[in-house]
């Protein structure tokens, strides 16, 4: 064992994403020295129903957490901290035995499979949705304006009106990320994170919030039982008989249940758990890079706090989230937020997000006449498709003498709101729109298609940024994180449309995990004895974070010019969508309220 490595300090990040576990360890300068994934099982009883168990995600978590200890052949009294973070998705348990409760009706028997997780993309409460909505509830612009049906009030209430009301009454609700801090420690706390973001929690002081949680909020959508004893059921109330952390903040120690199923010693600090995208924040931001006489340079250093604000954090995967700072609240119409503390004390967070971006590219390839064809083609070269087309795009661009591959797409547009619009027209019935479209079934017309996707993925996040900055936010540079970061014709239209530097992490594909090890540190920073509030969280990612990579905008004016005319296209395509719908709808009226008789 390497004697400089065994005297330095390690925490442990774990993530729990839709689809898997992952886990890495890193050393006290922030280098990862080992990672580890597990798939974790995923029910789909009915469709837009979907389910996950906190024992099996725990079992995969342990699996993970000791395969990284091994492999780092880290000396595990070396390891501090230990932080999480998970999907806003809602975890249920009794609160008199501790002990999953099944989500699965109409039985909500326990089949031996622990089914207690409502995941994030379930659309179960739909009608629970619009009467929570419907209240115009004053929270309500704290989450965007509307509930959305992703989060978690809904799926609650939902339970409330399906479950048999003797099993109601012994549910306990976490979100997630809280369930995995409570697995590790035993403790009740829960994270500003997982409440402010998605389950309605206001804290103390803003706009007359006394508790956190509104009474007369419960009590208007007939969650009024869960009001009682001070809120106990969703964690009580803070310094009554709750406690509510910031990120990172110690929630405790690992129990020893806990300590001996994941392989580590007792008393390892466990920091107060983030949803995942928050964590991407947190392993993004902090990187030290030159972007400008705005920023410090890459070679100061130390970042200044203030340079968050100006610093976009978008999280790409099946979909993107997009998340700022700010020092005071600013409301950004169809952007989730402001949330207070979620990160940061006093500090406020906005989300933005797309709800499809990697799932966009995927479908519009899958749908596509030559996709069997391509597909061929690029495993003959051992490319991966998106690097087949990438090349193939310049080949084309080539072969037409183009000045640039976006001049092959000129006069083709597509608009992608295939699964409807989370930002910022916060929208769930817009559809996809394509002008341009031939009769080619080639491999080169596939590679327009693509490239016509990704340019929409920019221009969207050019909307979602303008929005964002005309609300009051300062956004001057993106620090992108996910496998999108390794695309350079994407990364390339997304600072030339938006115009500003993109940054890609070091790790570009464990930055999210990255993040949740520096809850850790976090954790062991607070965890010392000596009553202190132990080392800021933006210290450590500014300690922690590696140098990132920077792709700068374009500087061809032809190139912009087109970008900017097809930005005022996108805007026109978004904005006609729901114009027609509404003259449809309009003209319809009579002809769908007519009695059937006369129909």
């Amino acid at each position: 064992m390497d004697r400089q490595q065994d005297a330095l300090d390690h925490y442990i990040g774990v993530d729990v994403g839709t689809g898997s576990a992952r886990a890495c360890i890193i050393d006290e300068t922030g280098d990862i020295k080992a990672l580890a994934a597990e798939d974790i099982k995923l029910w789909q009883p009915e469709t837009g129903y979907y389910e996950q168990s906190t024992t099996n995600i725990w079992s995969c978590i342990c699996e993970c957490v000791r395969r990284v200890v091994s492999e780092a052949a880290v000396n595990p009294s070396k390891i501090k901290g230990i932080g999480f973070d998970a999907t806003c998705s809602l975890a249920v348990f009794s609160h008199d035995t501790d002990e999953p409760i099944p989500v699965t009706g109409p039985s909500f028997a326990n089949d031996g499979n622990d089914r207690n997780v409502i995941l994030w993309l379930d659309h179960r409460p739909v009608a629970e949705t619009e009467l929570i909505n419907n209240t115009n509830h004053k929270l309500l612009k704290y989450v965007g304006g509307k509930m959305s049906i992703e989060m978690e009030i809904p799926k609650v209430l939902w339970l409330k009106n399906n479950m048999p009301p003797e099993l109601f009454d012994r549910c306990k609700f976490y979100d997630l990320a809280d369930a995995l801090t409570h697995l590790a420690t035993g403790d009740e706390t829960r994270s500003f994170c997982s409440t402010v973001c998605k389950q309605g929690y206001v804290p103390v002081g803003i706009d007359g919030s006394v508790k956190g949680w509104q009474e007369d909020f419960y009590e208007s959508i007939g969650l009024e039982d869960l009001a009682k004893d001070d809120f106990k059921r969703m964690g009580g109330v803070n310094g009554v008989n709750g406690s509510y952390f910031s990120a990172g903040e110690c929630v405790g120690t690992l129990s020893r249940n806990a300590a001996a199923q994941l392989g580590l010693p007792m008393g390892i600090a466990v920091g107060s758990g983030v949803i995942d995208a928050y964590a991407g924040w947190i392993g993004t931001v902090g990187a030290k890079v030159d972007l400008g006489s705005d920023e410090l340079n890459a070679n100061v250093p130390h970042n200044d706090l203030s340079q968050a604000f100006t610093r976009l954090a978008a999280v790409a995967g099946t979909s993107t989230c997009h998340l700022a700072m700010s020092k005071e609240p600013v409301f950004v119409p169809g952007v989730w937020g402001p949330y207070r503390d979620v990160l940061l004390p006093e500090y406020w967070m906005a989300e933005g997000g797309q709800s499809a971006t990697g799932e966009l590219l995927r479908h519009m390839l899958d749908i596509h006449p030559a996709y069997n064809e391509t597909c061929a083609l690029a495993k003959a070269e051992d490319k991966h498709i998106y690097d087949f087309l990438n090349s193939h795009l310049q080949y084309l661009a080539d072969k037409a003498n183009a000045p640039g591959i976006p001049f092959l797409g000129r006069h083709f547009f597509f608009y992608g709101d295939l699964w409807g619009n989370r930002s910022p027209v916060a929208d769930a019935n817009m559809k996809g729109v394509m002008i341009g479209l031939d009769s080619d079934k080639s491999t080169d017309n596939m590679a327009l298609w693509y490239y016509a996707t990704m340019e929409f993925i920019a221009m969207q996040t050019r909307q979602i940024v303008e929005q964002m900055n005309n609300a009051g936010h300062s956004i001057s540079s993106i620090f992108m994180s996910g496998s999108q970061c390794q695309n350079p014709i994407l990364m390339s239209l997304m600072a030339t449309s938006c115009r500003m530097p993109v940054l890609i992490p070091r790790y570009v594909n464990a930055a999210v995990v990255h993040g949740a090890a520096m809850l850790g540190a976090k954790a062991a920073s607070h965890n010392t004895g000596d009553g202190s509030q132990g080392e800021s969280l933006w210290s450590i990612m500014d300690r922690m974070s590696k140098p990132g990579r920077q792709v700068d905008p374009g500087t061809d004016e032809g190139e912009t010019a087109l970008l900017d005319a097809k930005y005022e296209v996108f805007l026109e395509m978004c904005n006609s969508q729901q114009t027609y719908r509404k003259k449809v709808d309009k003209a319809i009226e009579k002809w769908v309220a007519k009695p059937a008789a006369d129909a």
